[in-house]
């Protein structure tokens, strides 16, 4: 069974910078498209960025040119960098596949305020 854990969120003010982590336990994930995710309070849970087992990436276009995701399938982990945020970024971030096949992990509280 694959656990993920999601890491490196916190508070940062309007343009500022977070890379968050999402490591994976339990099965190699390196055949796997894996995806970010994110859910806003009220809200439900959105698309944010995908990348493919080949290194092949796609963006939500409220993220695109600022959000960049990449993977290291050596340590199982999945990354996000995210500059230029913005309030309307706050959210609870997670990952998992496209189809969400893992169980969703506690996810990492991303939270843009001056």
């Amino acid at each position: 069974q694959v656990q993920l854990v999601e890491s490196g969120g916190g508070l940062v003010q309007p343009g500022g910078s977070l890379r968050l982590s999402c490591a994976a336990s339990g099965r190699t994930f390196s055949t796997y498209a894996m995806g970010w995710f994110r859910q806003a309070p009220g809200k439900e849970r959105e698309f944010v960025a995908i990348i493919n087992w080949s290194g092949t990436t796609n963006y939500a276009d409220s993220v695109k040119g600022r959000f960049t995701i990449s993977r290291d399938n050596a340590k199982n982990t999945l990354y996000l960098q995210m500059n230029s945020l913005k309030p309307e970024d706050t959210a609870a971030y997670y990952c998992n596949t496209p189809a969400g096949s893992f169980p969703w992990g506690p996810g990492t509280q991303v939270t843009v305020s001056s």
